[in-house]
């Protein structure tokens, strides 16, 4: 179990992540590019918000199926429900204290930016 807060600390989730995370990653879309964040993904299910569900908002763009939570005090990226996958759940690694994503060997990055929806 995984303990993931923003930085006031009024949003923290649990995530049922065993052993290391299988996908590690960053994305070249739009908004990913602009927060910067390192990513990774678990089930709906296995991500669970413990505190600060009225303190949570919400931003959706493009096709609006995505779903981008950030806390409304410190402003942090927490979590977000990709369009590609709604039924998993991607989180902010640099949200988890036990972390540390400068030291993290190998990041995939995910072409958002070449959605494979966008195509016709």
């Amino acid at each position: 179990m995984k303990l993931l807060k923003c930085h006031c600390g009024a949003i923290e989730a649990e995530i049922n992540a065993l052993g290391n995370l299988e996908k590690i990653l960053r994305c070249n879309c739009s908004l990913c590019k602009r927060k910067g964040a390192v990513m990774s993904m678990v089930k709906n299910e296995d991500f669970k918000i413990t505190k600060g569900t009225d303190k949570l908002k919400i931003y959706q763009f493009h096709t609006k199926v995505a779903k981008h939570y950030f806390c409304s005090i410190c402003g942090i990226y927490t979590h977000h429900n990709p369009r590609s996958n709604p039924a998993m759940t991607g989180f902010n690694l640099g949200c988890i204290d036990e972390i540390n994503t400068f030291g993290l060997d190998s990041i995939a990055v995910n072409d958002g930016l070449n959605h494979p929806l966008d195509k016709k």
